[in-house]
C-alpha cells in the first residue's frame, strides 16, 4: 500500500501535466501575427485593399445624445452625439482556433488606416477627447466609436419664435477619397435613428428632440455623403411668461388709460410711460433674434403692432387734450368780458341807488339772486327792471360753467369714438396674429 506522501506527489505531477498540455494565449500574439510590431507603418500608410479597384464600404451610426445649445443669433447648432464607424481591412485576418479562440483586440487607433471623414457644417474643432483604441475582429472588420461635441452650422429659420421647429443637419464625407475610392453607407434607417436617440437621450434643455433623418446622396463632385437631419422643437413657455404676456399687459394697461380723465397731464404721462416699457421690450428682442432673417418673425410684428396700437393711442391723446384747451381758452375769453359788463351793469346800479332817499335802502344780492324787501317797492321801475337783468346774467352764467363747451363736447365725442375702434382694431390683430401662429405650428 503507497504511503499517503506519495499519494499527494502522484497528484501533484497530474496536476503539472494537465496545465502543461493547455494552450496559452495573449493579445501580443495574434499582433505578432498581423506583423503589427515591425510594419506598423504599412497598414496605415494606405487605403486597406487587396485590389485598388475596389472602394472600401464605410459605414456609419449616429445617435444624438444631447441638444447643448441652439444659438439663434450665430446660427449655431452645439450636438453632443456618438458616432461608430466601420469599415474592413484585406490585410488583417486570423483564426480564432488557433488563438483560444480570440475573436477580436483592442488596438491604438494610431497604428490603422482611418477613413478621413470630415462633417461639413462644422466650424470648430471637436472638444470632447478622442477614443485611443479601435476594435478588430478576425476576419478584418474594424470597429471605430468615438462621442463628439459639435458646433456646427445651421440655418434657423425663425419665423414661428418662439413657437419654431427647426432642422439641423451633419453631413458626412471624405475629402481626400472619391465615390470609386470610398463610400459612405448609413449602417441605420431612420426609425432607427430617432428611437435609439430617444432612448439614449441625456437632456434638451429648451429644445425637444423630435426625429431624426438619415439619408446617402452624391454631391456635384461625386463625393458620397451620408446626411443626418436633427428635427427639433423649442419649448416656448419661458419666452410667453417673459416676453408675451409683459406686452399684453402693457396693452391692456394702455386700454385702461382710456378712463383716466383727459383734463389734467396724468393720462398723457401715463401712456408715455408704458410707451417706453415696449420700448425696451423691443430692445431685448433684438438681441436675441438674428439680423439675417429673410422673413420679418411674427413676435417682431407682434411688438411692433403693439407699438404702433399705443402710438396711435397716445396721438389721440394729445388731439383730444388739445381740443379741450382750445375750449377753455374760448371760456375764459367769454368769462372776462361778462366781468367787465356785470361791473359796468353794478357800477351804474350803485348810482341809482345813491341818488334815492335813505329812508329806501338798496336790496340785498345774495347767491346771484335778488332778495326782495320793503325797500324795493320804493326803487323806481327802472331800477327794478336793472335788478331782474342782472340776476338772469349770473344765472345764465352758471349754467355755462356746468355745461361743457363745443370743443369738448367734440373731443369727449372723439374720445368714444377712437375708444371703439382701438378695442376692435386690437382684437382684430390679436385674433390673426394667433392664428398665423397656430397655422404654423401645425
Amino acid at each position: 500500500m503507497m504511503p499517503a506522501s506519495g499519494l499527494i506527489f502522484f497528484f501533484m505531477l497530474f496536476l503539472t501535466g494537465v496545465e502543461s498540455s493547455e494552450q496559452v494565449c495573449s493579445y501580443h500574439d495574434v499582433l505578432n501575427h498581423l506583423n503589427l510590431t515591425t510594419q506598423t507603418t504599412l497598414y496605415k500608410m494606405t487605403r486597406p485593399v487587396k485590389d485598388y479597384k475596389r472602394p472600401t464600404l464605410v459605414s456609419l451610426q449616429l445617435i444624438l445624445y444631447a441638444i447643448l445649445d441652439v444659438r439663434e443669433i450665430d446660427q449655431t447648432f452645439i450636438p453632443y452625439v456618438w458616432i461608430l464607424t466601420s469599415w474592413y481591412n484585406d490585410h488583417i485576418f486570423w483564426d480564432p482556433e488557433q488563438f483560444c479562440g480570440i475573436m477580436n483586440i483592442s488596438a491604438p487607433i494610431e497604428l490603422f488606416w482611418k477613413p478621413d471623414l470630415t462633417i461639413e457644417e462644422m466650424i470648430e474643432k471637436d472638444k470632447a477627447p478622442p477614443s485611443p483604441h479601435l476594435t478588430i475582429f478576425h476576419d478584418g472588420f474594424v470597429v471605430m466609436q468615438n462621442n463628439h461635441v459639435l458646433l456646427s452650422t445651421c440655418k434657423l429659420d425663425i419665423y414661428q419664435f418662439p413657437f419654431d421647429h427647426q432642422s439641423c443637419k451633419l453631413t458626412f464625407k471624405s475629402v481626400v477619397h472619391s465615390s470609386q475610392e470610398l463610400q459612405l453607407l448609413h449602417a441605420i434607417s431612420s426609425a432607427e435613428a430617432t428611437q435609439w436617440s430617444r432612448e439614449g437621450m441625456r437632456t434638451q434643455n429648451e429644445w425637444i428632440f423630435v426625429s431624426a433623418t438619415v439619408v446617402d446622396n452624391s454631391s456635384e463632385f461625386g463625393i458620397e455623403q451620408v446626411v443626418y437631419t436633427i428635427n427639433m422643437k423649442r419649448r416656448p413657455v419661458l419666452y410667453i411668461i417673459n416676453f408675451l404676456l409683459p406686452l399684453l399687459f402693457f396693452l391692456a394697461l394702455d386700454l385702461a388709460s382710456f378712463f383716466i380723465s383727459d383734463r389734467g397731464g396724468e393720462k398723457l404721462s401715463f401712456k408715455v410711460t408704458v410707451l417706453l416699457a415696449v420700448t425696451v421690450m423691443q430692445l431685448i428682442l433684438n438681441e436675441i433674434l438674428p439680423c439675417s432673417s429673410n422673413r420679418i418673425p411674427l413676435i417682431a410684428v407682434y411688438c411692433i403692432g403693439i407699438f404702433a396700437l399705443m402710438l396711435v393711442s397716445l396721438l389721440e391723446t394729445i388731439f383730444v387734450m388739445y381740443l379741450m384747451e382750445k375750449d377753455n381758452g374760448g371760456e375764459d375769453v367769454t368769462v372776462s368780458v361778462d366781468q367787465n359788463a356785470t361791473a359796468k351793469k353794478k357800477q351804474s346800479c350803485a348810482c341809482i341807488c345813491k341818488g334815492s332817499s335813505d329812508e329806501n335802502p338798496p336790496e340785498m344780492i345774495k347767491d346771484g339772486r335778488l332778495t326782495e324787501s320793503d325797500s324795493l317797492e320804493g326803487l323806481s321801475n327802472e331800477t327794478r327792471d336793472l335788478m331782474k337783468a342782472l340776476t338772469l346774467l349770473l344765472e345764465s352764467r352758471k349754467e355755462k360753467e356746468n355745461k361743457p363747451g363745443y370743443w369738448t363736447r367734440l373731443a369727449l365725442k372723439i374720445n368714444r369714438i377712437f375708444f371703439i375702434i382701438y378695442i376692435t382694431a386690437v382684437s382684430l390683430f390679436l385674433t390673426v396674429l394667433s392664428f398665423f401662429w397656430h397655422t404654423n405650428q401645425e
